[in-house]
């Protein structure tokens, strides 16, 4: 593993607190990974016991400028689109054990059409049966249980998009059978999160006999935050005593046949692709920090013998990523926040891609937490190691994104 110094740092961090931290617990489950059944700001139908819909939606509506050059303010583009338009409906059929979730997204971004001719407009439907409060499995399309930024709704960051690193080295959404088991040790709770899936990512067409096997463990040391806030970015809910999660996950995708696994475009060759990753978040009085490390190998990333003129990509990218963000919120609900990225994909890519880093100042105002809000990011994106052939294509660049966040 190469270039393992912020992994060093989280790890550190990870058994500082598994070592030390007093042993504290309450229940904590992610907002994007299962069904909503008590939602006081959504629209609710109800049928005595035996049925419940919550209906939601959201929109995030934004303009954006790219600079030319770190030296040539000009405008290489622009952005003005709606990024996200997503329709949410989830409860329970029956009785509260089976519990679902289905979610539907409707703009050209969240289609996937800027990578593509189908549209994508299924993004999650999982049905869920309810053993106990405490164990429950899942069946159909959702989110894999990755790294935590991935996890956490797009609705509910603090800046408009998740890092580089999460954009280039994440697991992604899958269709297959999920398990959530939750162990209380004392006043602490472990969380454990396990998926067997198809590794085509969403919506395949067809699948191989390759399989993909994801795992997560979670540990609140300190107990439960504030309204499941270790999956919402920014301390929204200003925790009085201070909160931690800590989180490490893996993921094998046995012949994988896209060229970032669940996402990316068909490869002309089935590849092996192992993914590890640690993420912390804290949070107290105001104060966020959110720090994970994502590893990706593949097997032979490089193809030769590409036929000519082929749509096949040369390469699968591995190597490595990391991101920190620090932010704080004040009274009046303002918050300044800032955010370090990189993106160090592996040396034996170093003719196919360049390194990256990611540096963003936002402010955003919550209007009603993460549901309405005003998000103003500005920043700079640094390309180093850039090969000869995309020199063009990769100039250090400012950018500044003004967007807003309307839902229910």
């Amino acid at each position: 593993m190469k270039s393992i110094s912020p992994f060093i740092a989280l790890c550190a961090s990870l058994v500082t607190g598994l070592v030390l931290l007093p042993l504290i617990i309450f229940s904590q489950t992610e907002l994007d990974e299962r069904a909503l059944i008590e939602v006081g700001d959504a629209i609710t139908i109800k049928k005595q016991e035996d049925f419940l819909l919550n209906l939601r939606f959201r929109m995030q509506n934004r303009l954006a400028y790219f600079s030319v050059s770190d030296s040539d303010l000009s405008p290489d583009r622009f952005e003005a689109r709606v990024r996200r338009l997503r329709l949410r409906f989830d409860g329970y059929l029956v009785d509260s054990r089976f519990q679902y979730y289905i979610q539907l997204s409707f703009s050209r971004s969240d289609q996937d059409l800027d990578r593509g001719v189908i549209p994508q407009v299924v993004r999650d439907a999982m049905v869920y049966y309810f053993f106990d409060s405490d164990t429950y499995i899942g069946f159909g399309q959702g989110k894999l249980p990755g790294n935590r930024q991935r996890v956490i709704s797009s609705g509910s960051l603090q800046f408009a998009d998740r890092s580089i690193a999460n954009a280039n080295f994440t697991i992604d959404r899958d269709f297959g059978l999920f398990g959530y088991h939750t162990i209380h040790l004392g006043r602490s709770e472990l969380i454990l999160k396990a998926a067997v899936t198809t590794g085509d990512g969403r919506n395949a067409p067809a699948t191989n006999n390759g399989l993909a096997y994801t795992g997560r463990v979670e540990f609140l040391p300190f107990g439960a935050f504030t309204s499941n806030g270790d999956f919402l970015e920014g301390d929204l809910y200003r925790e009085p005593s201070p909160k931690m999660s800590l989180g490490i996950a893996s993921s094998f995708n046995h012949k994988a046949t896209r060229a970032n696994g669940q996402t990316g475009i068909a490869i002309m060759e089935e590849r092996d692709i192992t993914s590890f990753m640690v993420d912390m978040m804290i949070k107290y009085n105001g104060w966020a920090l959110l720090g994970e490390y994502i590893q990706k190998d593949v097997d032979d990333a490089v193809f030769t013998g590409l036929p000519e003129n082929s749509d096949f990509p040369e390469f699968m990218l591995s190597g490595w990523g990391f991101n920190a963000q620090l932010s704080y919120v004040f009274p009046s609900n303002w918050e300044l926040s800032s955010r370090f990225a990189t993106v160090q994909p592996e040396r034996q890519l170093s003719e196919f891609t360049p390194t990256r880093d990611e540096y963003l100042l936002g402010i955003t105002k919550y209007i009603k937490r993460h549901r309405v809000k005003v998000q103003l990011n500005t920043g700079y994106n640094r390309f180093s190691r850039v090969p000869d052939h995309l020199s063009a294509g990769t100039n250090d660049h400012w950018i500044a994104i003004f967007q807003v966040e309307f839902g229910i």
